[in-house]
């Protein structure tokens, strides 16, 4: 056998080598994965996540303080644009613009429209409103539980006790998903010293004074 054929065999057997190294994978060069927590409880892993986004509008009232026509208008079509809903929480700030001025007044009015109401409290959060304008924030929520579903495990027997990683992303998913204010989720509901619990007072008078008995 020639020298130089030799060599080619040697090469090609080399490179044969370097191939089935690099599909099988070296245990040199191969990284270690961390091993995953296995959860042992009953507390899903998947929580509800709730984001909120605010939507600011600036309106420039007239000469007497209120809003002209035009400018309630182009408010109007803002609403819709952002499809104002129940769960927004509006808020009106502005430069001396109380609930009774008239600017906060036809805002008020126009809000009642959506079936709303507007906020009495704004947060500090919330950026102030431009010199001799009055800006409206709507403040929206949105509940939702990130990395669900989760289906990487597979469907046999799990020998460590531990809960799926699509454990609970079924029933947050739905909470998140029904719940009428997401805002609820952070917070909940303040305490009111109302005895006779005017929500529960509301339904029932919508019942007796309803079609359906």
């Amino acid at each position: 056998m020639s020298r130089s054929l030799t060599k080619a065999l040697l090469q090609h057997a080399a490179f044969l080598t370097l191939g089935v190294a690099m599909a099988t994978g070296s245990p040199a060069l191969a990284r270690k994965k961390p091993p995953i927590p296995v959860n042992r409880g009953l507390e899903p892993a998947r929580q509800p996540v709730v984001q909120r986004t605010d939507f600011v509008f600036d309106a420039v009232p007239d000469g007497n303080g209120g809003l002209s026509r035009g400018e309630a208008l182009r408010m109007r079509d803002w609403f819709d644009a952002i499809q104002l809903g129940y769960g927004d929480r509006i808020y009106i700030l502005g430069d001396g613009f109380g609930p009774r001025n008239g600017a906060s007044a036809t805002i008020g009015d126009l809000v009642a429209t959506y079936g709303l109401l507007v906020t009495d409290r704004a947060p500090v959060t919330l950026a102030p409103a431009p010199s001799g304008a009055v800006r409206v924030t709507v403040s929206r929520f949105v509940a939702s539980v990130p990395g669900c579903p989760d289906w990487r495990d597979k469907s046999d027997a799990d020998f460590q006790g531990g809960l799926s990683y699509d454990y609970g992303c079924a029933t947050n998913g739905n909470l998140a998903a029904m719940i009428a204010n997401p805002e609820d989720l952070v917070r909940g509901r303040e305490h009111t010293n109302d005895r006779q619990n005017t929500v529960r007072d509301r339904a029932i008078k919508a019942y007796r004074a309803g079609p359906i008995k």
